[in-house]
């Protein structure tokens, strides 16, 4: 067996696994139905209720799918080497959209500002047409807005404005529910203004038993964080061919500390438990203090930074309780900072963009304004 056969063996087993595990996931959010519950508890769990969260895993996994081959075949288009893409499967623990993505390793450098610009920006544009059409199906194809009382059958009780009563903390409490608001972006609501029938769209609370909406909107905020402007990300790479490596050092670095700021906004803050509250700030600095290497030389700079913008972070929060930033991207800044970098390496051969290129690249960064979503799930 060659080497290119084993490695297509593992592509594909790797897509395999990840369908299943986001067709689980899929199942426990669509309908409540977990496997790990009946795994354990031995509640039941049919075919059927596994068939049920295709229509997540398939919608999810196509969008995910366009977007990695985007960046694919324009890598064997200008004849850089390239993997297929490798899909990366999460187990079926509560609340997991069954995967982390997917990625492609290039196996070489590419020196053209040009073809990185080409690479980076393929992958999100399909993406997001792809995306846009799952959403705008999802909108169309909406149900009467009686299909909730499928899901929540207690809800009939209170009618259709079951929303004045259910999400309060005494219902929740006594059905022992888990509350979940799906949050929106500027594209998820320009859409649904024009795709939805108001009187079918749900409640936010309950945006995740709508697989279509719940795929899209999940593939939305994906294409927001892809297309960050930082560093080597998607986005980062847009930008640096846009405006050049002066000018994008220059703005990676106001968004990406502005970012880290408002993110970290009560990941340490007064009436925290005590026994965890210093383990939570050690972790907390010593992340701030790696990322800090981006943008100073000396480790004194950067423990002072990383002290001051803590500091800042925790005085915000004793003087504003109710104020906090959305703490879920805390950990994917972090590591973005400290392993993909803000900044974005000089290209050995620097080429002008021509128009068309300048008009896709404003475009995807219009596109991650409209996709960047502050609080997605809360």
């Amino acid at each position: 067996m060659t080497s290119k056969t084993k490695a297509n063996i593992l592509h594909a087993t790797l897509f395999l696994i990840t369908l299943v595990s986001t067709t689980l996931a899929g199942a426990e959010w669509t309908n409540g139905k977990s496997i790990l519950a009946y795994i354990i508890n031995g509640t039941e769990y049919t075919w059927a209720d596994f068939a049920g969260g295709l229509p997540y895993s398939l919608s999810f996994l196509l969008i995910l799918t366009c977007h990695e081959f985007g960046h694919y075949f324009t890598a064997v288009y200008y004849r850089v080497k390239t993997t297929l893409p490798f899909y990366i499967p999460l187990p079926p623990l509560p609340l997991s959209l069954g995967t982390l993505g997917a990625l492609i390793r290039i196996k070489q450098r590419i020196f053209s500002n040009k073809q990185q610009f080409d690479i980076g920006l393929a992958g999100p544009l399909a993406g997001f047409v792809v995306a846009l059409a799952v959403l705008i199906y999802g909108f169309k194809t909406l149900p009467p807005p009686e299909d909730i009382y499928r899901f929540h059958p207690s809800y009939q009780q209170y009618g259709l404005d079951y929303a004045k009563t259910v999400y309060t903390p005494e219902v929740l409490q006594r059905e022992g529910a888990l509350d979940l608001v799906i949050g929106k972006n500027l594209m998820f609501t320009i859409l649904e203004k024009i795709f939805a029938d108001p009187t079918r769209m749900p409640n936010p609370h309950e945006i995740m038993h709508y697989p279509f909406l719940f795929a899209g909107f999940l593939a939305l905020v994906f294409t927001g964080l892809n297309l960050l402007p930082v560093g080597q990300l998607d986005g980062g790479h847009v930008l640096y061919g846009l405006v050049g490596y002066r000018w994008h050092k220059r703005i990676a670095s106001v968004i990406y500390v502005g970012l880290i700021f408002y993110t970290g906004i009560g990941v340490v803050a007064p009436g925290q438990p005590i026994e965890s509250i210093f383990i939570i700030a050690a972790a907390y600095l010593l992340g701030l203090y790696t990322v800090m290497r981006n943008f100073f030389s000396t480790k004194r700079d950067r423990l002072m930074y990383a002290l001051i913008i803590f500091t800042a972070q925790y005085m915000i929060s004793w003087s504003f309780p109710a104020f906090s930033g959305y703490n879920g991207w805390v950990l994917f800044l972090l590591l973005v900072g400290a392993f993909a970098g803000v900044y974005h390496p000089p290209s050995e051969v620097e080429q002008p963009l021509d128009l068309k290129r300048k008009i896709l690249g404003w475009l995807a960064l219009l596109i991650f304004v409209l996709c960047i979503t502050p609080n997605p799930i809360a």
